[in-house]
């Protein structure tokens, strides 16, 4: 194996939205640095199954039920 092949990972802190923080290795920046993010598990809709709206513009969704009624859509 070829040497210095793999990045240096060392000690880094992420902040969460929230402001909670916590050490992790990673490769991003240096020794120290803080990584903040803008999105994250404890805010986002994805993880945390936040309210989704069915629009129904221009009737598509009443159009797409008729449409495969039979299936038990």
């Amino acid at each position: 194996m070829k040497k210095e092949l793999h990045p240096d990972y060392h000690m880094i802190t992420v902040k969460l939205t929230d402001g909670t923080t916590y050490e992790t290795r990673s490769t991003y920046g240096s020794e120290g640095d803080v990584l903040a993010l803008d999105i994250d598990p404890s805010a986002h809709p994805a993880w945390t199954g936040g309210n989704q709206k069915l629009m129904d513009a221009g009737g598509r969704v009443s159009k797409f039920k008729n449409k495969y009624a039979g299936l038990g859509f």
